[in-house]
């Protein structure tokens, strides 16, 4: 994997301009009902509580040891400013554990949001291949999911 002199192998940052509120951003993040329209299925089993535990699934890639399940619990939150979650692939053989946290700021009238998804091992080429397709399905597959049910709001 290529990368720039300075890149931290470990996270993924995302930092996105969103032409809507922050609060109805902060609705796509928390609300099941929506979370189901731009995440992967089993989010619409969402609870905005600390400690809350669900589980989402989405294609198995053997290249990355993905099983195709993932077992997330809510760590944290501060109503309509931050959201952060643990994510574990259900396979134990699998040793990714990350942190997905996102962050809402309000700029003008829409939203700078935040995406920092933490826990990659830059020393296991599974991980850091992960690392890759993750890196592009956050920029583009997921921020346009999210902004395509923004929009329909």
């Amino acid at each position: 994997m290529s990368t720039a002199p300075g890149d931290d192998l470990t996270t993924i940052r995302v930092d996105q301009f969103l032409p809507h509120p922050p609060a109805k951003v902060w609705r796509a993040l928390t609300e099941p009902g929506l979370l189901a329209q731009w995440q992967m299925p089993g989010s619409e089993n969402f609870r905005l509580e600390v400690g809350h535990r669900y589980t989402m699934t989405s294609v198995p890639r053997p290249n990355t040891r993905f099983s195709g399940t993932v077992d997330v619990q809510v760590l944290a939150y501060e109503p309509g400013r931050m959201l952060r979650v643990g994510w574990a692939d259900a396979d134990p053989a699998n040793p990714a554990d990350w942190t997905i946290t996102w962050t809402l700021e309000q700029e003008g009238r829409g939203t700078r949001l935040f995406l920092v998804h933490e826990g990659f091992d830059p020393d296991d080429p599974a991980q850091m291949t992960a690392r890759t397709i993750m890196d592009g399905g956050w920029r583009s597959h997921v921020m346009r999911a999210l902004g395509q049910t923004l929009d329909r709001l």
